[in-house]
C-alpha cells in the first residue's frame, strides 16, 4: 500500500451485525483476516470452534422486556501448527456459509465473538471496526462491558438532551 494512502475503515461502534460485517469483508476475499482483541492480535493459527445462533428474550433489572438475535463465534487463539499465515477472508466467509446450510444465521443478528487461548476463560467481544490495510483485513473487537440497561438508557437520553440544548446546536433535535 502506498505510504500516502490511508487504510479503509468501517466503524461498527460495537454493534456490528453478521450481514453488515460479512458484506464489508466480501470484496477482500484474498486478504488475511487478523483479529485484534483485548489489546493483542490473535495468533495466526486461530480456529473458529463453534458458531451459535441465539435468540434472546430478557427482562432487565428495571422490569423492561427486550429481545434480539445474536450470532456468536467462538474462536480459539492458538499458534499456527505448520507456519501458515492467517486465515483468508474467503475461508472465514465459507465457514459461515457452510454453517448457514445447517442452522439459520440471520443477517440482522448482532455479531459477538467469544475469544480465548486454551486453558483460560473466554472473553466476550463486540465488533468495533474493520480496517483494510495492504494485504490484511483487521477486525477490531471491543470488550463487552456489563451494564445496567435502565441506567444506560437514562444516560443516553440525558446526553442527547444535553447535546441538543447546547448553544452550538440550537434546534438540532427539533
Amino acid at each position: 500500500m502506498d505510504a500516502m494512502t490511508s487504510p479503509s475503515v468501517a466503524n461498527f461502534y460495537d454493534d456490528g451485525s453478521l450481514g453488515v460485517v460479512l458484506a464489508e469483508l466480501e470484496p477482500h476475499a484474498d486478504k488475511s483476516l487478523v483479529i485484534e482483541y483485548g489489546g493483542r492480535s490473535i495468533q495466526s493459527g486461530y480456529h473458529v470452534t463453534e458458531v451459535k445462533a441465539g435468540s434472546f428474550v430478557t427482562l432487565d433489572c428495571g422490569g423492561n422486556p427486550d429481545q434480539w438475535h445474536e450470532t456468536i463465534l467462538q474462536v480459539e487463539d492458538i499458534p499456527s501448527q505448520d507456519g501458515r499465515d492467517f486465515m483468508k477472508v474467503e475461508k472465514f466467509r465459507k465457514i459461515l456459509a457452510q454453517v448457514a446450510t445447517k442452522i439459520e444465521l440471520e443477517a440482522e443478528a448482532r455479531l459477538t465473538f467469544e475469544v480465548g487461548v486454551p486453558g483460560t476463560p473466554m472473553q466476550v467481544f463486540d465488533v468495533h471496526a474493520l480496517e483494510i490495510d495492504g494485504e490484511r483485513a483487521l477486525l477490531r473487537l471491543a470488550p463487552r462491558p456489563a451494564i445496567c440497561k435502565p441506567r444506560h438508557r437514562a444516560a443516553q437520553v440525558a446526553n442527547a438532551v444535553s447535546y441538543c440544548a447546547s448553544p452550538a446546536k440550537p434546534g438540532c433535535c427539533a
